[in-house]
C-alpha cells in the first residue's frame, strides 16, 4: 500500500465535492438511468446535439476521464483511490460498446483512452482483492438491464 499524503487526501476530497456539485449529480443520475447505448445511433437518440441530455452525457464522460488521468499520473495513490469509488467502472462499462465507433467517427483513436487504462487496473485491482466481483457486478447490471425492459 502506498504512503497517502494530505494532499491526495485534499484531493480526493475535492473530487468528491466536484461529484456532490448539483448539476454534475443530475448529469449522474441521468447517466446511470438512461445512458445504455449499444450503437452510435443510441446514443443520438438518447442524447442528441445540443440537447440537455448530450450535456449531461458529456459532463459524466468528461468528469471521469480527466479524474482516470489525474489517477493515471499518480496524483493520487490508484490504492487509496480504488478503496473509495466504483462508479467510474459503470460510466466505463456503459461506454464500452460505442467507444470504437466515437473513436473512429472522431478520428480519436485516444478518446476516453485514460478512463479506459484506469478501469483495466481498477478492475485488476479489485479482482485481485474481490475475486469474481468484476463478473457479479455485471451478471448484476445485466439483469437489471433485463427487469427494465419487461413490461
Amino acid at each position: 500500500m502506498g504512503q497517502v499524503t494530505h494532499e491526495q487526501v485534499n484531493l480526493m476530497l475535492r473530487l468528491y465535492d466536484i461529484r456532490r456539485e448539483p448539476r454534475l449529480r443530475e448529469a449522474r443520475d441521468w447517466y446511470v438511468r438512461n445512458f445504455k447505448p449499444t450503437s452510435l445511433e443510441d446514443v443520438m437518440n438518447v442524447a442528441p446535439p445540443n440537447s440537455q441530455e448530450n450535456a449531461f452525457m458529456r459532463m459524466v464522460l468528461s468528469y471521469w476521464d480527466m479524474v482516470a488521468n489525474v489517477v493515471n499520473r499518480g496524483l493520487i495513490d490508484e490504492e487509496f483511490f480504488f478503496e473509495s469509488t466504483g462508479e467510474q467502472w459503470m460510466v466505463w462499462e456503459r461506454l464500452k460498446p460505442i467507444v470504437k465507433g466515437w473513436r473512429e467517427m472522431f478520428k480519436n483513436p485516444h478518446a476516453f483512452a485514460r478512463l479506459e487504462e484506469h478501469v483495466k487496473r481498477f478492475e485488476a485491482w479489485r479482482e485481485k482483492n474481490a475475486p469474481g466481483s468484476n463478473e457479479a457486478t455485471r451478471q448484476m447490471m445485466a439483469s437489471m438491464a433485463a427487469r427494465e425492459r419487461k413490461p
